[in-house]
């Protein structure tokens, strides 16, 4: 017990209400993995993600508890049929692990910056770590199998340069010739490339599975969007002779039986759009050939939309849990009684 009542500020509001409802996700989707994979190798991995999950929503609702903070719905036992035939490869589920891996070492650093109470910044610095370790782990495991995505390979600089002409940022006139690629906008395209493959397979599973139309259009309209994206970047890349290195065969079955709940899967790409956004944003920044900005503008653009009307449906539906906010005082002031 704190001897001083330290409340919470907003940003330890939206973190901790954000990790709830990812970690409740998750926790669904691991447990219905764990029910077909077979591989000795990676099924610990998964269950330490899993376990990592189950133990995050027990912190969070003894801190919710604690600070009178009412509990998110999230997702439960009810979101997933685990009983619905195998659906995605063990391959699929390690590099899936490695993937979210990487969305939780991002989210979580970001959490411990918005974070000023001890014991809330101690929380979302362990899940930091975990997240850390469950990425290394992860990748360490496809390394041994021979399966780990690398980014194309270039020669190791032997002297240091500078930048001697303007032109070097240029790239959108058709009449002159662009610049190579340098190591840092190579990079980001070849990760922007692993992140959609993962979505695009994520989609189809989804538009497999939904029972629903409205869901399964959504779905394969969000498939398109991530094959568009892929094309973009891995043509820049073979336009400056690089070679795109072979993603690892993230297959999926052929079933068509019901497996996450329709709210399950929609807030799940939303979390996948919102996190490729931000892979956008960040490739933009880091990028300094002009061409490459205007391309993950125009693409974030293109997703925004998508989310947008995945927004939509969501609403219509009545499955978009809505995040703590503050009371409209004016409404307040207008409805008070006397």
């Amino acid at each position: 017990m704190r001897d001083k009542i330290i409340h919470l500020t907003s940003g330890e509001i939206a973190t901790l209400w954000t990790g709830y409802m990812n970690d409740s996700m998750s926790k669904c989707v691991l447990k219905f993995m764990l029910q077909h994979i077979e591989d000795p190798d990676i099924k610990p991995v998964v269950q330490n993600a899993y376990d990592i999950s189950s133990s995050h929503l027990d912190s969070l609702l003894t801190i919710f508890e604690q600070d009178n903070y009412v509990q998110p719905n999230g997702f439960v036992e009810q979101d997933v049929n685990l009983d619905s035939p195998w659906l995605y490869t063990d391959l699929f589920c390690l590099s899936y692990i490695n993937h979210i891996a990487k969305v939780g070492m991002v989210s979580y650093s970001g959490s411990v910056a918005m974070s000023d109470r001890e014991d809330i910044r101690n929380y979302f610095t362990n899940a930091l770590n975990e997240s850390i370790e469950l990425f290394n782990r992860s990748t360490e495991i496809a390394l041994a199998k021979g399966v780990n995505a690398r980014h194309p390979y270039i020669e190791v600089p032997k002297e240091t340069n500078y930048v001697d002409s303007k032109k070097y940022m240029s790239g959108l006139n058709p009449l002159t010739q662009k610049r190579p690629l340098n190591a840092i906008e190579i990079s980001h395209l070849y990760m922007n490339i692993e992140t959609n493959t993962i979505g695009l397979k994520l989609c189809l599973s989804f538009a497999q599975t939904s029972p629903t139309k409205e869901v399964q259009d959504f779905m394969l309209r969000a498939k398109k969007v991530s094959q568009k994206h892929i094309k973009v970047f891995t043509d820049t890349l073979l336009e400056n002779d690089m070679d795109v290195p072979e993603v690892p065969d993230l297959a999926i079955s052929d079933s068509t039986t019901k497996t996450f709940s329709d709210k399950l899967i929609m807030f799940h790409m939303s979390l996948l759009m919102s996190a490729g956004i931000g892979n956008y944003a960040t490739a933009a920044a880091a990028s300094q050939r002009s061409d490459l900005m205007v391309d993950y503008e125009r693409l974030s653009l293109e997703v925004s939309k998508l989310a947008k009307s995945g927004a939509d449906i969501m609403i219509e539906n009545n499955w978009l849990e809505q995040p703590p906010r503050t009371k409209d005082r004016e409404k307040l002031a207008r409805n008070k009684e006397g």
